[in-house]
Protein backbone atom coordinates (compact mmCIF):
# COMPACT_ATOMS: atom_id res chain seq x y z
CA UNK A 1 0.00 0.00 0.00
CA UNK A 2 1.11 3.56 -0.55
CA UNK A 3 1.71 6.13 1.41
CA UNK A 4 -1.01 8.37 -0.46
CA UNK A 5 -3.85 5.60 -0.44
CA UNK A 6 -2.87 5.25 3.02
CA UNK A 7 -3.49 8.72 3.73
CA UNK A 8 -7.17 8.28 1.58
CA UNK A 9 -8.47 5.37 3.46
CA UNK A 10 -10.52 6.63 6.52
CA UNK A 11 -9.79 5.97 10.12
CA UNK A 12 -12.49 3.78 10.66
CA UNK A 13 -12.02 2.17 14.27
CA UNK A 14 -11.45 6.04 15.44
CA UNK A 15 -14.42 6.73 13.49
CA UNK A 16 -17.06 4.34 15.09
CA UNK A 17 -15.33 4.39 18.74
CA UNK A 18 -15.94 8.63 17.94
CA UNK A 19 -19.88 8.16 17.02
CA UNK A 20 -20.61 5.10 20.31
CA UNK A 21 -19.33 8.22 22.13
CA UNK A 22 -21.38 10.79 20.45
CA UNK A 23 -24.26 8.64 20.76
CA UNK A 24 -23.78 8.11 24.66
CA UNK A 25 -23.23 11.64 25.47
CA UNK A 26 -25.80 12.97 23.47
CA UNK A 27 -29.08 9.96 23.63
CA UNK A 28 -29.55 10.77 27.68
CA UNK A 29 -29.52 14.84 26.95
CA UNK A 30 -32.14 14.55 24.14
CA UNK A 31 -34.38 12.79 26.15
CA UNK A 32 -34.43 14.73 29.25
CA UNK A 33 -37.88 16.03 28.50
CA UNK A 34 -39.33 12.44 29.08
CA UNK A 35 -38.65 13.31 32.79
CA UNK A 36 -40.24 16.39 33.35
CA UNK A 37 -43.73 15.24 34.16
CA UNK A 38 -42.73 12.60 36.42
CA UNK A 39 -40.37 14.39 38.11
CA UNK A 40 -42.62 17.15 38.54
CA UNK A 41 -45.14 15.16 40.21
CA UNK A 42 -43.40 13.32 42.40
CA UNK A 43 -41.57 16.96 44.06
CA UNK A 44 -44.32 19.04 43.24
CA UNK A 45 -42.14 22.00 41.72
CA UNK A 46 -43.36 23.98 38.68
CA UNK A 47 -42.11 23.64 34.78
CA UNK A 48 -39.73 26.73 34.99
CA UNK A 49 -37.98 24.65 37.75
CA UNK A 50 -37.43 21.93 35.31
CA UNK A 51 -36.97 24.15 32.21
CA UNK A 52 -34.30 26.38 34.52
CA UNK A 53 -32.08 23.10 35.48
CA UNK A 54 -32.36 22.00 32.13
CA UNK A 55 -31.38 25.50 30.39
CA UNK A 56 -28.34 25.56 33.29
CA UNK A 57 -27.44 22.45 31.48
CA UNK A 58 -26.99 23.72 28.17
CA UNK A 59 -25.63 26.81 29.64
CA UNK A 60 -22.86 24.64 31.46
CA UNK A 61 -23.03 22.38 28.04
CA UNK A 62 -21.93 25.50 26.25
CA UNK A 63 -19.28 27.26 28.79
CA UNK A 64 -17.47 24.00 28.99
CA UNK A 65 -16.77 23.61 24.98
CA UNK A 66 -14.10 26.16 24.44
CA UNK A 67 -12.38 24.72 27.96
CA UNK A 68 -12.54 21.20 27.02
CA UNK A 69 -11.93 22.01 23.45
CA UNK A 70 -8.95 23.67 24.18
CA UNK A 71 -7.59 20.71 26.90
CA UNK A 72 -8.27 17.86 24.10
CA UNK A 73 -5.82 20.22 21.90
CA UNK A 74 -3.35 20.44 24.08
CA UNK A 75 -3.43 17.38 26.57
CA UNK A 76 -5.26 14.68 24.18
CA UNK A 77 -9.04 14.01 23.30
CA UNK A 78 -9.35 10.93 25.07
CA UNK A 79 -8.60 12.23 28.75
CA UNK A 80 -11.07 14.77 27.89
CA UNK A 81 -13.57 12.37 27.13
CA UNK A 82 -12.98 10.15 30.04
CA UNK A 83 -13.61 13.12 32.09
CA UNK A 84 -16.81 13.37 30.36
CA UNK A 85 -18.11 9.91 31.68
CA UNK A 86 -17.09 10.91 35.07
CA UNK A 87 -18.78 14.13 35.02
CA UNK A 88 -22.26 12.37 33.84
CA UNK A 89 -22.64 9.58 35.84
CA UNK A 90 -22.19 11.84 38.62
CA UNK A 91 -24.68 14.44 37.52
CA UNK A 92 -27.01 11.81 36.30
CA UNK A 93 -27.60 10.44 39.97
CA UNK A 94 -27.43 13.21 41.77
CA UNK A 95 -30.46 13.87 39.15
CA UNK A 96 -32.18 11.54 40.41
CA UNK A 97 -32.61 12.15 44.24
CA UNK A 98 -32.75 16.18 43.89
CA UNK A 99 -33.47 17.65 47.48
CA UNK A 100 -34.21 20.80 46.73
CA UNK A 101 -34.40 22.74 43.59
CA UNK A 102 -31.13 23.68 43.79
CA UNK A 103 -29.86 20.06 43.86
CA UNK A 104 -31.82 19.57 40.21
CA UNK A 105 -29.97 22.54 38.94
CA UNK A 106 -26.50 21.24 39.92
CA UNK A 107 -27.03 17.32 38.83
CA UNK A 108 -29.07 17.88 35.79
CA UNK A 109 -27.59 21.47 35.00
CA UNK A 110 -24.03 21.91 35.64
CA UNK A 111 -22.39 18.71 36.28
CA UNK A 112 -24.79 16.93 33.20
CA UNK A 113 -23.92 20.16 30.83
CA UNK A 114 -20.25 19.89 31.87
CA UNK A 115 -20.41 15.89 31.23
CA UNK A 116 -21.86 16.92 27.93
CA UNK A 117 -19.34 19.57 26.82
CA UNK A 118 -16.05 17.14 27.02
CA UNK A 119 -17.73 14.78 25.56
CA UNK A 120 -19.77 16.83 22.92
CA UNK A 121 -19.28 17.06 19.13
CA UNK A 122 -16.64 19.67 19.06
CA UNK A 123 -14.02 17.40 21.53
CA UNK A 124 -14.96 14.43 19.08
CA UNK A 125 -15.38 16.36 15.57
CA UNK A 126 -11.87 17.86 16.38
CA UNK A 127 -10.32 14.30 16.49
CA UNK A 128 -11.82 13.29 14.14
CA UNK A 129 -10.28 16.64 11.47
CA UNK A 130 -6.81 15.45 12.77
CA UNK A 131 -7.00 12.54 10.98
CA UNK A 132 -9.11 12.38 8.35
CA UNK A 133 -7.88 14.61 4.89
CA UNK A 134 -9.69 18.01 4.48
CA UNK A 135 -11.62 15.99 1.59
CA UNK A 136 -12.73 14.05 4.04
CA UNK A 137 -13.79 15.83 6.33
CA UNK A 138 -17.26 16.79 6.16
CA UNK A 139 -18.33 13.36 5.65
CA UNK A 140 -16.30 12.28 8.79
CA UNK A 141 -18.17 15.18 10.48
CA UNK A 142 -21.85 14.20 9.18
CA UNK A 143 -21.16 10.51 10.41
CA UNK A 144 -20.35 11.94 13.98
CA UNK A 145 -23.61 13.64 13.95
CA UNK A 146 -25.52 11.10 12.86
CA UNK A 147 -24.20 9.06 15.75
CA UNK A 148 -25.55 11.52 18.10
CA UNK A 149 -29.34 11.40 15.84
CA UNK A 150 -29.43 7.63 16.37
CA UNK A 151 -28.30 8.23 20.53
CA UNK A 152 -31.59 10.34 20.17
CA UNK A 153 -33.41 7.86 18.09
CA UNK A 154 -32.22 5.13 20.64
CA UNK A 155 -32.92 6.92 24.10
CA UNK A 156 -36.46 7.95 23.06
CA UNK A 157 -37.81 4.48 23.12
CA UNK A 158 -35.46 3.02 25.48
CA UNK A 159 -35.84 5.86 28.24
CA UNK A 160 -40.02 5.23 27.74
CA UNK A 161 -39.37 1.54 28.61
CA UNK A 162 -36.45 2.26 31.55
CA UNK A 163 -39.15 4.53 33.27
CA UNK A 164 -42.43 2.35 32.75
CA UNK A 165 -39.93 -0.59 34.18
CA UNK A 166 -37.97 0.82 37.06
CA UNK A 167 -39.24 4.91 37.68
CA UNK A 168 -37.74 7.74 36.79
CA UNK A 169 -34.77 7.78 39.07
CA UNK A 170 -33.67 4.12 38.33
CA UNK A 171 -33.79 5.00 34.60
CA UNK A 172 -31.46 7.68 35.39
CA UNK A 173 -29.01 5.31 37.31
CA UNK A 174 -29.38 2.87 34.22
CA UNK A 175 -27.86 6.05 31.99
CA UNK A 176 -25.18 6.77 34.39
CA UNK A 177 -23.83 2.98 34.13
CA UNK A 178 -23.78 3.30 30.56
CA UNK A 179 -21.14 6.06 30.78
CA UNK A 180 -19.12 3.74 32.03
CA UNK A 181 -18.29 2.30 28.15
CA UNK A 182 -17.06 5.54 27.57
CA UNK A 183 -13.48 5.32 29.01
CA UNK A 184 -12.77 2.46 26.98
CA UNK A 185 -14.15 3.46 23.39
CA UNK A 186 -11.84 6.75 23.96
CA UNK A 187 -8.44 5.27 23.34
CA UNK A 188 -8.85 4.70 19.68
CA UNK A 189 -9.03 9.10 19.89
CA UNK A 190 -6.06 9.36 21.86
CA UNK A 191 -4.01 12.17 20.63
CA UNK A 192 -3.92 16.40 21.03
CA UNK A 193 -3.17 18.79 17.94
CA UNK A 194 0.48 17.87 17.36
CA UNK A 195 -0.67 14.59 16.57
CA UNK A 196 -2.31 12.81 13.39
CA UNK A 197 -2.25 12.76 10.01
CA UNK A 198 -3.08 16.63 8.98
CA UNK A 199 -0.66 17.55 12.24
CA UNK A 200 2.58 18.27 9.40
CA UNK A 201 0.27 20.89 7.24
CA UNK A 202 -1.29 23.29 10.62
CA UNK A 203 -0.41 27.06 11.11
CA UNK A 204 1.40 27.08 13.88
CA UNK A 205 0.11 29.97 16.73
CA UNK A 206 -0.95 29.90 19.94
CA UNK A 207 -4.39 29.59 21.46
CA UNK A 208 -4.61 33.13 22.36
CA UNK A 209 -2.91 34.40 18.88
CA UNK A 210 -6.05 31.90 17.21
CA UNK A 211 -8.62 33.04 19.21
CA UNK A 212 -8.11 36.77 18.19
CA UNK A 213 -7.72 36.06 14.86
CA UNK A 214 -11.08 34.49 15.11
CA UNK A 215 -12.55 36.93 16.82
CA UNK A 216 -11.75 39.63 14.21
CA UNK A 217 -12.91 37.63 11.35
CA UNK A 218 -16.14 38.87 9.68
CA UNK A 219 -17.38 35.59 8.76
CA UNK A 220 -16.37 33.58 12.36
CA UNK A 221 -18.52 36.31 14.13
CA UNK A 222 -21.63 36.22 11.40
CA UNK A 223 -21.29 31.73 11.37
CA UNK A 224 -21.17 32.30 15.50
CA UNK A 225 -24.12 34.46 16.07
CA UNK A 226 -26.43 32.25 13.75
CA UNK A 227 -25.75 28.76 15.51
CA UNK A 228 -27.11 30.72 18.03
CA UNK A 229 -30.71 30.44 17.14
CA UNK A 230 -29.55 26.86 16.06
CA UNK A 231 -29.61 26.05 20.19
CA UNK A 232 -33.11 27.78 20.58
CA UNK A 233 -34.98 26.36 18.26
CA UNK A 234 -33.27 22.54 18.91
CA UNK A 235 -32.78 22.70 22.88
CA UNK A 236 -36.77 23.83 22.82
CA UNK A 237 -38.29 21.08 21.06
CA UNK A 238 -36.11 18.79 22.93
CA UNK A 239 -36.90 19.80 26.50
CA UNK A 240 -40.96 21.01 25.67
CA UNK A 241 -42.19 19.16 22.69
CA UNK A 242 -43.65 15.97 25.08
CA UNK A 243 -45.03 18.34 27.38
CA UNK A 244 -46.66 20.84 24.68
CA UNK A 245 -48.30 17.42 23.05
CA UNK A 246 -49.67 15.94 26.14
CA UNK A 247 -51.39 19.46 27.70
CA UNK A 248 -52.84 19.68 23.61
CA UNK A 249 -54.43 16.21 24.12
CA UNK A 250 -52.12 14.45 21.91
CA UNK A 251 -51.48 10.85 22.96
CA UNK A 252 -48.28 10.29 25.32
CA UNK A 253 -47.14 7.68 22.72
CA UNK A 254 -47.08 10.20 19.63
CA UNK A 255 -44.43 12.13 21.61
CA UNK A 256 -42.37 9.20 22.28
CA UNK A 257 -42.72 8.48 18.72
CA UNK A 258 -42.03 12.11 17.62
CA UNK A 259 -38.84 11.65 19.02
CA UNK A 260 -37.70 8.75 17.59
CA UNK A 261 -38.53 10.21 13.99
CA UNK A 262 -36.43 13.53 14.68
CA UNK A 263 -33.43 11.06 15.59
CA UNK A 264 -34.11 8.97 12.80
CA UNK A 265 -34.29 11.42 10.41
CA UNK A 266 -31.83 13.74 11.80
CA UNK A 267 -29.25 10.83 11.27
CA UNK A 268 -30.55 10.61 7.52
CA UNK A 269 -29.91 14.15 7.24
CA UNK A 270 -26.76 14.52 9.26
CA UNK A 271 -25.34 11.90 6.80
CA UNK A 272 -26.66 14.02 3.88
CA UNK A 273 -25.47 17.84 5.15
CA UNK A 274 -21.68 15.54 5.42
CA UNK A 275 -22.14 14.74 1.59
CA UNK A 276 -23.54 18.37 0.52
CA UNK A 277 -21.16 20.09 2.84
CA UNK A 278 -18.39 18.07 0.57
CA UNK A 279 -19.99 19.35 -2.83
CA UNK A 280 -21.48 22.36 -2.38
CA UNK A 281 -21.56 26.03 -0.68
CA UNK A 282 -21.79 25.34 3.13
CA UNK A 283 -23.05 28.89 4.15
CA UNK A 284 -25.66 28.64 1.40
CA UNK A 285 -26.69 24.97 2.59
CA UNK A 286 -27.10 26.52 5.90
CA UNK A 287 -29.38 29.34 4.46
CA UNK A 288 -31.65 26.40 3.38
CA UNK A 289 -31.68 24.90 6.43
CA UNK A 290 -32.77 27.63 9.03
CA UNK A 291 -35.59 28.61 6.00
CA UNK A 292 -36.90 25.53 6.16
CA UNK A 293 -37.16 25.62 9.98
CA UNK A 294 -39.14 28.65 10.16
CA UNK A 295 -41.47 27.03 7.05
CA UNK A 296 -41.79 23.87 9.03
CA UNK A 297 -42.86 25.85 12.57
CA UNK A 298 -45.48 27.85 11.16
CA UNK A 299 -47.22 25.27 9.14
CA UNK A 300 -46.92 23.30 12.26
CA UNK A 301 -48.51 25.75 14.13
CA UNK A 302 -51.26 27.15 11.56
CA UNK A 303 -52.74 23.91 10.49
CA UNK A 304 -54.29 21.30 12.74
CA UNK A 305 -52.51 19.22 15.06
CA UNK A 306 -53.31 15.58 14.69
CA UNK A 307 -50.99 12.58 15.56
CA UNK A 308 -50.53 12.56 11.48
CA UNK A 309 -49.75 16.34 11.59
CA UNK A 310 -46.75 15.79 14.47
CA UNK A 311 -45.59 12.55 12.70
CA UNK A 312 -45.04 14.45 9.99
CA UNK A 313 -43.48 17.56 11.46
CA UNK A 314 -41.39 15.57 13.26
CA UNK A 315 -39.97 13.68 9.90
CA UNK A 316 -39.19 17.26 8.95
CA UNK A 317 -37.60 18.65 11.97
CA UNK A 318 -35.40 16.06 12.38
CA UNK A 319 -34.20 15.68 8.39
CA UNK A 320 -32.99 19.60 9.40
CA UNK A 321 -32.36 18.78 13.66
CA UNK A 322 -28.42 18.51 13.56
CA UNK A 323 -27.94 19.32 9.90
CA UNK A 324 -26.30 22.43 10.84
CA UNK A 325 -23.20 20.76 12.36
CA UNK A 326 -21.47 19.36 9.79
CA UNK A 327 -21.30 22.68 7.75
CA UNK A 328 -20.19 25.10 10.58
CA UNK A 329 -17.66 22.77 12.06
CA UNK A 330 -16.19 22.26 8.53
CA UNK A 331 -16.65 26.06 7.57
CA UNK A 332 -14.43 26.87 11.23
CA UNK A 333 -11.69 24.22 10.05
CA UNK A 334 -11.59 25.61 6.60
CA UNK A 335 -10.99 28.82 7.90
CA UNK A 336 -8.67 28.29 10.65
CA UNK A 337 -6.87 24.56 10.08
CA UNK A 338 -7.53 22.09 12.71
CA UNK A 339 -5.20 22.97 15.56
CA UNK A 340 -7.12 24.86 17.40
CA UNK A 341 -10.62 23.81 15.97
CA UNK A 342 -11.79 22.49 19.39
CA UNK A 343 -11.22 25.46 20.91
CA UNK A 344 -12.15 27.29 18.03
CA UNK A 345 -15.64 25.52 17.27
CA UNK A 346 -15.85 24.76 20.93
CA UNK A 347 -16.65 28.63 20.86
CA UNK A 348 -19.09 28.80 18.43
CA UNK A 349 -21.22 26.00 20.06
CA UNK A 350 -21.21 28.47 23.58
CA UNK A 351 -23.31 30.48 21.31
CA UNK A 352 -25.24 27.48 20.25
CA UNK A 353 -25.88 26.36 24.25
CA UNK A 354 -26.58 30.28 24.69
CA UNK A 355 -29.83 29.77 23.04
CA UNK A 356 -30.19 26.57 24.11
CA UNK A 357 -30.27 28.42 27.57
CA UNK A 358 -32.96 30.57 26.46
CA UNK A 359 -34.96 28.15 24.40
CA UNK A 360 -35.22 25.75 27.08
CA UNK A 361 -35.77 28.60 30.32
CA UNK A 362 -38.15 30.42 28.10
CA UNK A 363 -40.32 27.72 26.95
CA UNK A 364 -40.80 26.97 30.82
CA UNK A 365 -41.33 30.84 32.05
CA UNK A 366 -43.98 31.72 29.70
CA UNK A 367 -45.73 28.91 29.95
CA UNK A 368 -46.04 29.38 33.76
CA UNK A 369 -46.89 32.94 32.61
CA UNK A 370 -49.17 32.27 29.85
CA UNK A 371 -50.06 28.28 29.48
CA UNK A 372 -49.00 27.85 26.45
CA UNK A 373 -46.01 27.39 24.54
CA UNK A 374 -46.79 29.56 21.56
CA UNK A 375 -44.69 32.22 21.88
CA UNK A 376 -41.59 30.63 22.06
CA UNK A 377 -42.50 29.10 19.19
CA UNK A 378 -43.11 31.87 17.16
CA UNK A 379 -39.93 33.67 18.35
CA UNK A 380 -38.10 30.63 17.12
CA UNK A 381 -40.01 31.13 13.28
CA UNK A 382 -38.41 34.99 13.91
CA UNK A 383 -34.86 33.52 14.65
CA UNK A 384 -35.05 31.45 11.88
CA UNK A 385 -35.42 34.24 9.18
CA UNK A 386 -32.54 36.29 11.05
CA UNK A 387 -30.10 32.96 11.09
CA UNK A 388 -30.90 32.26 7.49
CA UNK A 389 -29.85 36.07 6.85
CA UNK A 390 -26.58 36.30 8.64
CA UNK A 391 -25.63 32.84 7.22
CA UNK A 392 -25.10 34.38 3.27
CA UNK A 393 -22.56 37.03 3.45
CA UNK A 394 -20.23 34.09 5.22
CA UNK A 395 -16.93 32.83 2.94
CA UNK A 396 -16.14 30.14 3.05
CA UNK A 397 -12.22 30.61 2.32
CA UNK A 398 -8.86 30.36 4.72
CA UNK A 399 -8.26 33.66 6.30
CA UNK A 400 -6.23 36.09 4.75
CA UNK A 401 -2.77 35.89 5.10
CA UNK A 402 -2.52 32.33 6.29
CA UNK A 403 -0.29 29.80 4.13
CA UNK A 404 -2.61 27.29 2.28
CA UNK A 405 -1.94 23.79 3.27
CA UNK A 406 -0.24 21.30 1.34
Amino acid sequence: MTSMSRKETMPWVLIICGALIAMLTFGPRSAMGFFQLPLLADTGWSRETFGLAIAIQNLFWGLGQPFFGALGDKYGTAKVLMTSAVLYAIGLIVMAHPASPAWLHIGAGVLVGLGIAAGSFSVILSAFARNVTPAQRSMAFGIATAAGSAGMMVYAPLTIGLISSFQWQGSLYVMAAMMAAIPFLAIALRGNASSGTQSAAQFQQTAGEALREALGHRSYLLLTSGFFVCGFQVAFITAHFPAYLLDIGIPAWVGGIAMLLIGGFNIIGSLAAGYIGQHYSKPWFLVLIYIGRSIAVTLFLLLPITPVSVIIFSAVMGLLWLSTVPPTNGLVAIMFGTRHLGLLGGLVFLSHQIGSFLGVWLGGYLYDNFKTYDPVWWIGVALGIFAAIVHAPIKEAIVPGRPVAA
